[in-house]
């Protein structure tokens, strides 16, 4: 980690303006989400929980696209690591990214796109709690993919910037899975009561 902070200029805008993006994120998501779960406020203004949720959804994906190109920015406004500046690391670096990218669309492909996107927040849920591939190796696959792009991407771009960036990305999403799982856990735990008591 020292190493890497040698290379790194942590003043430079937009190194800040990536960091930013990748704690905002989701910070903004769960704390919108939490809030619909509470009020209903989005389903009752667009109508539509369905609706509310696409929205939503959809500023979500606009700030993960802002998210990764602050992410290359940094990368490419700073210099690289010669150790990583070779044929084989960018060869390891690209299967990496082939994975985080396998991880993050088989997610979500088994999700779908309200699932994805925080509908069981909004009222949608799945008769239970999804676990086939890629749930059923890995918890939070989603979330790990896009950690593995990101690390890949960093690899083949010779980024100390963009390694230093990914554990932040690891790190964020690692106090966002704390702060979800045990919700996320409830709000199914609640649905199964509902069905038991309604049979």
């Amino acid at each position: 980690m020292t190493r890497l902070l040698g290379y790194v200029d942590v003043t430079d805008f937009s190194f800040v303006a990536a960091v930013l993006c990748i704690i905002f994120n989701p910070l903004f998501w769960n704390v919108v989400a939490r809030w619909e779960h509470k009020t209903r406020k989005l389903s009752q203004a667009f109508g539509s929980p369905y609706v509310a949720c696409y929205c939503l959804g959809t500023i979500v994906l606009l700030l993960n696209f802002l998210r990764s190109h602050c992410f290359t920015q940094a990368m490419s406004s700073q210099p690289k690591m010669e150790r990583l500046d070779c044929l084989e690391a960018y060869y390891v670096g690209l299967v990496i990214l082939g994975i985080g990218i396998v991880f993050v669309l088989s997610s979500f492909h088994a999700l779908g796109f309200i699932g994805t996107y925080l509908g069981d927040y909004f009222g949608i849920l799945k008769d239970a709690r999804v676990t086939k591939f890629p749930f059923s190796v890995l918890d939070n696959p989603m979330y790990w993919g896009s950690t593995a792009s990101y690390l890949g991407w960093s690899i083949m771009n010779a980024s100390p910037t963009g390694l230093l960036l990914t554990v932040i990305v690891a790190l964020t999403y690692t106090v966002a899975i704390v702060y979800e799982e045990p919700f996320t856990e409830e709000i199914y735990r609640q649905k199964a009561l509902k069905s038991k008591k309604n049979k």
